[in-house]
This record gives structure tokens, sequence and C-alpha cells, in this order.
């Protein structure tokens, strides 16, 4: 508006200054004329004038006009020079263009949040309506295009990886294993860990990395973790420990008294969950308070009784929502979290991205309720799709046993039989304490034969190789303590044959075998003795002896021995 009261005062000067300069002109041409005949002549050629300026002007703005049709501006040159002319072109109307916008309404416009569009599929970059694909609509920045991932191995190295959105954990695993030469099985998983919150978990298989990459805190000291978890479809298996009968009240009654494998068929097959109840403490929020709960694990979410052991609905208050959070592990709740126990786990939710506000923590009495209750969030949470995942890792582990050129055992435990092979005939061995005496024949014979495997001298005391050949197996970690060992048996999963050797603290010239049991980690001695200057190694006073670690293993792979269980899975570490 003040531009165009502007331009209205110049164009009733330029006017003004016309009719004044026709004046003078007219009254210098008709010197000694009548006053009253110059002013009829100006009063008459004064609309023809105007006229003229009017059409002059309107021809001068078309050429003023962009190729877009708006009108050029006047510069305050131009308006000036309008104004000093004696002979200039004369006013025009002022053309107001409807789409002029002020030059600070600019900036403000930009600062304002953009409306998205609801339906982006319906347009493509022309804007006609023509169907895009999926992939071109807005969404994420996760959902398309390359992304990189850091993995970290459990010596702290790490290697970036370059993967698409889509990409699984199961995906970055299988990229891991060809890039580090390990052996390919599936029991490598990728770890999702929060240092700062000591939380950790085991990714699904079917879980998208860069879709869990993008929920960490900026800036944080989130990772993921390349290590094996042998514990991560156990629950499938027939472990009567996995879901103890105190826990676990079926829904129907018709499912009372089931196995542990014919509950988890029964659950998948017809959808009804067995419900896992128990005591638990938890922390109360803000405060380093634990109190004692009796909870209820249902399909619908966790719950607390307010009373007791009751599972009245009256005394029922609704806890954590299953399909909304995560379970995490605990690394060290006892120094962190103030912990009653070492058994301690945690509820995460999608929405509490840093910080310990918003963290359901929770301790059990044992290490087989704790992987009971643990084992029920996954089990709830992804149902059939677990039980999917087990199965390709099943047809993938099958597959590959029928392309290795090494014959794997596909009998089981109760199919063996001790056979006596010392006549012509071999006969079946139906005591038992002539089974162990003729085993520890065997064994003795056995030591004899493949002492010179490795081509060790007589005399193995001072032999470098007698005492360096085991650093080379992967199931040798060295000198480690016996709370480095712990945690690591644990993390790998606290399956029945999980094993680790590492050099005893104690004795400086024994080893020391870790096997987990009954989801226990006990400890066996390995002493070094010598007779007739042979060197051997023992775990039970030279009873049984053996040349190296290396045949003491092969040995416990195939028998139990004195072990509670033979050696199934061993702990390893690669270097990525």
């Amino acid at each position: 508006m003040g531009e165009e009261n502007v331009e209205m005062g110049l164009s009733g000067r330029r006017i003004r200054a016309w009719i004044r300069g026709r004046s003078l002109r007219l009254a210098a041409q008709s010197q000694g004329k009548d006053n009253a005949m110059d002013l009829a002549a100006l009063r008459n050629d004064l609309p023809t004038t105007l006229d003229n300026l009017y059409q002059g002007h309107l021809e001068q703005d078309r050429t003023r006009s962009l190729s877009n049709g708006h009108a050029f501006p006047t510069g305050e040159r131009d308006k000036a020079g309008l104004l000093a002319g004696s002979d200039v072109k004369r006013s025009q109307p002022l053309v107001i263009q409807v789409n002029r916008k002020l030059k600070e309404e600019e900036p403000r416009a930009s600062s304002l949040p953009s409306i998205p569009n609801p339906f982006p599929e319906l347009c493509s970059p022309s804007k006609s309506p023509i169907l895009s694909s999926p992939s071109a609509g807005q969404g994420p920045q996760w959902e398309s295009g390359p992304h990189v991932v850091k993995v970290f191995s459990e010596d702290g190295t790490c290697r970036s990886l370059e993967v698409m959105a889509g990409a699984t954990a199961h995906h970055v695993c299988e990229m891991l294993v060809q890039k580090t030469h390990a052996l390919h099985d599936d029991s490598w998983s990728l770890v999702e860990l929060h240092q700062h919150l000591a939380l950790e978990r085991c990714l699904e298989d079917h879980e998208s990395v860069v879709e869990v990459q993008a929920t960490w805190p900026i800036g944080g000291d989130s990772r993921f973790v390349f290590r094996k978890n042998f514990a991560k479809y156990e629950l499938f298996k027939s472990s009567p420990s996995l879901f103890p009968e105190v826990m676990v009240s079926s829904c129907l009654d018709a499912n009372k008294g089931m196995t542990h494998s014919e509950l988890i068929q029964n659950f998948l097959n017809s959808g009804s969950c067995p419900e896992i109840q128990g005591f638990l403490h938890l922390k109360e929020v803000g405060r380093k308070v634990w109190k004692r709960f009796y909870f209820s694990l249902r399909r619908s979410g966790l719950y607390y009784s307010t009373k007791g052991t009751s599972k009245d609905p009256r005394h029922l208050q609704y806890f954590a929502d299953l399909n909304e959070s995560n379970v995490y592990f605990i690394a060290q709740g006892g120094k962190l979290y103030s912990t009653p126990t070492e058994f301690s786990f945690c509820i995460k939710p999608y929405k509490v991205r840093s910080g310990m506000k918003g963290l359901k923590l929770f301790c059990s009495e044992d290490e087989q309720s704790r992987t009971c209750w643990m084992a029920a969030f996954r089990l709830f949470k992804y149902g059939v799709q677990l039980y999917r995942n087990y199965q390709q890792s099943q047809s993938r582990r099958s597959h590959q046993s029928w392309i290795s050129t090494t014959p794997l055992r596909s009998m089981s435990d109760n199919t063996l039989v001790a056979m006596d092979f010392s006549g012509c005939t071999g006969r079946v061995i139906e005591n038992p304490n002539e089974a162990l005496t003729v085993a520890l024949e065997e064994a003795q014979s056995w030591r004899k034969k493949t002492s010179h495997r490795y081509s060790l001298p007589i005399p193995c005391q001072g032999s470098p190789l007698s005492t360096a050949i085991h650093r080379t197996q992967p199931w040798f970690h060295g000198r480690i303590s016996r709370e480095d060992t712990q945690r690591l048996i644990i993390q790998q999963g606290l399956v029945d044959g999980v094993f680790l050797v590492r050099e005893s603290q104690r004795n400086p010239k024994g080893y020391v075998l870790s096997l987990c049991h009954l989801q226990k980690v006990k400890h066996y001695l390995i002493l070094p003795s010598e007779e007739e200057g042979q060197l051997y190694f023992t775990m039970d006073d030279g009873q049984t002896r053996f040349a190296d670690l290396i045949q003491l293993v092969e040995f416990h792979q195939i028998n139990r021995g004195i072990l509670p269980c033979k050696l199934r899975h061993y702990c390893t570490r690669v270097a990525l």
C-alpha cells in the first residue's frame, strides 16, 4: 500500500506539472489574444491529451513486462528521470500483480514447517497422477539407499559394512563369517549392546539392522557385537530346565501336564499361550529400592499382583507391553543398579532412547528363572516368526552337513552301546563296571598309539611344541580370569556342553577346563605330570592320561568321562 500511495502521488504531480507547462506555452504562443479563448482551448484539449498519455503508457508497460507476464519493476533512477525531464512520458495507471510477494515475507514462509503429502505414492516428480514405486515415496531416512554399519568383536576390533536398508541380522552375520573366514554355523549372532546402561540382547535373525540402529541416540556408545550365541533356539529343543513346571501354568485345563516340546508345539499350532508366573524383584522408579512382587506373563502383557500371589482380575495390575518393548540382559547389575541378585534383566520400551528413565529392571532368584522369563518374552512377542527362523537354521545346517566332506554323527546317545572287540567276534558289554574298565584300558592304549601324533620327542618335558600346540586351537583362551570366563560363557549361551580351556591362575603349570552344565559354569583343573620321562595331562589324578590338551578335548567330545556332560560347543573369539 505504501508503494501504491507513492505512485498515485507521482501521477498527480505529473498532471499538475503538465497543466502548468501547457498553460505557459499557450500563453506565450497567443500573446494579445483573449484569455477566455485560451482557457476554452485548454479545456477542450485536456481530455484528448490525457487519453493519448494513458494509451502510450499502457504500450510502454507491455514492453516492460517480462516473458512470464509479470511487470518489470521500475527503479528509483527511472522515477527521478521522469520527474526531472521536461518532455517525459506522463503517468499511467498502476498495475498490481496478484502473485507479488514482499521481500520480508520470504524467510518467514521458509521457516514454517512443510505439510507432508498424505499420498506421496500418487505423485510422480512431475506432479502427474502416475503411480510410482513405494520406495519413491516419502518415509524414514533408513528405508532407502545403502547404510554403513559398524560391528565390533569380543577383543574390541571393528569392521564397517555397507548394507542395504532391508539387511537382516542373519545377512550381516553371513557377511562377517565370510570376511573373517570363520567356521560357518548358525550360532553366530549380532548383539545390540548399550554400554552406558550395561544392557545387551541378541538380535533375532529377521530383525532389520538399519532399523535397530536408527533407534539409537546420536553420539551414544551403543554398538553391535559379533559373537556366538548357542542358546538362541534352545527354547525349541527338549530342555526340561528351560520352562520349569512351577513357573508354567496353561491357560486351558486340557493343556496341563504337557511336556516342554508338547507345550511349545501346542502354542505354535493353536495359539493358546502358557502363562509364566513367579516372584521377581522390581526396582522402584528413581530409587535404589527393590520390592518383591508376583508377576504373570500373558500374551496381552506383563501383570503383577497387588495382593500376594492372587491372580484375581481385581488384584492384577498391568505393567508392560510386549509388542512395544524389548527384553535385555543386564551385564553389571550389582555395580550399576544395586541389584539384590546377579540374575537381572530389563524391559526397555521403544520410546526410551537414552538414559535410565523409563527402564523396567527385574531380578530373579536364580539363572533358571531368568532364562525362563527372557525366553517367554521372545516367544510371546515374535511367536511363529521365531519358530520359522529356527526351522530355517535347521535346514541350512542339514544342507551344510550334506555338502560337507566330513560326515557328521546323526545318532543319539541311546543307540550307543559298549562293545568288546578283543576276541574273534565282538560282544556287547552289559555290565557297567566292566564297560568302565574297558573304556579306561582303551584310553591307555589310545594314548600310547597317538603319543607321537605330533612328532613329539620322548623327553617331552622341555619340548616347546608340546606345551604350545594347544594355543592354536579356537577353544584355548590363554590367561583369562575366572570372572571373565564366567561372563564369556554366559554371553555365548548357558547351554550344556559349552566350554573353553584357559591357563590356571593359582597353579602356574596347570590349566582349567571351564564347562557349562545345567546353566552353571563348573571348572576342572588339568595338571601336568611326568611318568618315565614322558609328560602327560590328567584331570583325575592320573587315572586317565593324555599326551596333550588337544587329545584331552577330543576324547571328552566323544566320551563324557568324569565330566557331567560331553564337550559340545567351544567358546571362541574372532578378530574383525
